[in-house]
């Protein structure tokens, strides 16, 4: 198979993926994107949904590229020292630092930039950074045949990403709705597969970046990496789809109706959160109004997983305070408490639960 000749963007036939059908997805996705994008801001505490989700986000990108890790060994990562933690957990957590860094500068620049783009991947992949040098890559089907050649070039790889860039950051290049640029940008830039690892969680990484960049959303809380991992034989499908015939129409569709599913999803989930906080605080107050603050009550949510250093930083309370603030949290059931070596920490067990019976549900 020869290597394919990918279009510089916009499309040329751009007019057509505003079918019926399509214009259609786009108004039910904007629809639940916005009141996302409502309920997140009901939130007392944006760190606590960040927290969350993108940790969320990390395990589900990680698994499309068959990277497998549980929820304990992602959340001991804060509490425990790193070597005590398998490679994959570690693997999902530069992931989730990747995001949080770009995110952050995204917001910043209100700019998807080239070097933006070259560190995320470096943080995802620090030992194949970097646009490919070398020809050679191929891609392939689960049987192992090829079934499409990115391009090889290391010039044409840097061309098609500046051109892509470009498409991102210009809203005068094209008059598509965002969303439909945004199914455009992903099959682009997974189709130009610019490094030798880290292409597909970077493009599921540039899928949220712009969304915040065109403020459909304030916050990184919606990914499309579950549906994708549900969806995983169509998604694949699709993509070579549009290589081989131009089917954009139905790629298109297919992202649309992801974005919306992932948004009801979300919704839902946001909403488990805020009952939870609202039920945890009344009890917090009942309870143990004595250390009671909205500090501590963040530190539950916003770390699952707690010990008393995190007390110490975030509350500004001694290490003896902190430690006698979770042993009475732990006697009264708001956490559970463990021992790894000489290490202490704490669980938020109905917060867990929620995330796990979530993933049960939407999987």
């Amino acid at each position: 198979m020869g290597t394919t000749q990918l279009a510089r963007l916009p499309l040329k036939d751009e007019p057509s993926l505003e079918s019926i059908q399509v214009l259609k997805k786009v108004a039910e996705a904007h629809r639940y994107l916005a009141e996302l994008k409502g309920v997140a801001k009901a939130i007392p505490n944006e760190g606590i949904l960040l927290s969350t989700l993108t940790m969320q986000e990390a395990k589900d990108s990680s698994a499309i590229e068959n990277i497998f890790t549980t929820h304990d060994e992602l959340f001991q990562l804060d509490v425990l020292d790193n070597k005590n933690i398998n490679q994959s957990a570690k693997e999902v957590e530069s992931y989730r630092l990747a995001l949080w860094e770009s995110y952050k500068r995204t917001q910043e620049t209100v700019l998807i930039r080239f070097d933006d783009i070259l560190k995320l991947q470096e943080i995802i992949e620090p030992e194949k950074s970097g646009i490919r040098k070398v020809p050679g890559t191929v891609i392939g089907d689960s049987t192992g045949n090829v079934i499409y050649r990115p391009p090889q070039h290391p010039d044409e790889i840097t061309e098609l990403l500046s051109n892509l860039i470009d498409y991102m950051n210009d809203d005068t290049i094209s008059n598509l709705d965002p969303l439909i640029k945004m199914a455009v940008i992903h099959h682009q830039f997974e189709s130009i597969h610019p490094f030798y690892d880290g292409n597909g969680r970077a493009g599921r990484i540039l899928n949220i970046l712009y969304l915040v960049k065109n403020e459909l959303l304030d916050l990184p809380i919606l990914y499309l990496s579950r549906y994708i991992v549900r969806t995983k034989d169509t998604y694949y499908d699709l993509l070579q789809k549009v290589r081989e015939d131009g089917c954009w129409n139905e790629w298109v569709v297919y992202i649309l109706e992801g974005i919306k599913i992932t948004a009801q999803d979300t919704i839902l989930f946001v909403q488990k959160i805020q009952i939870l906080v609202r039920e945890t605080k009344l009890r917090l107050r009942n309870e143990l109004p004595k250390i009671y603050s909205q500090e501590l009550l963040n530190n539950l949510f916003f770390h699952p997983y707690t010990k008393v250093q995190f007390l110490v930083e975030q509350l500004g309370v001694t290490r003896i305070t902190a430690t006698k603030y979770l042993n009475q949290l732990a006697e009264h059931e708001f956490v559970s408490k463990h021992k790894v070596g000489r290490t202490n920490y704490y669980v938020n067990e109905r917060l867990l639960k929620l995330i796990t019976e979530q993933e049960q549900i939407l999987l």
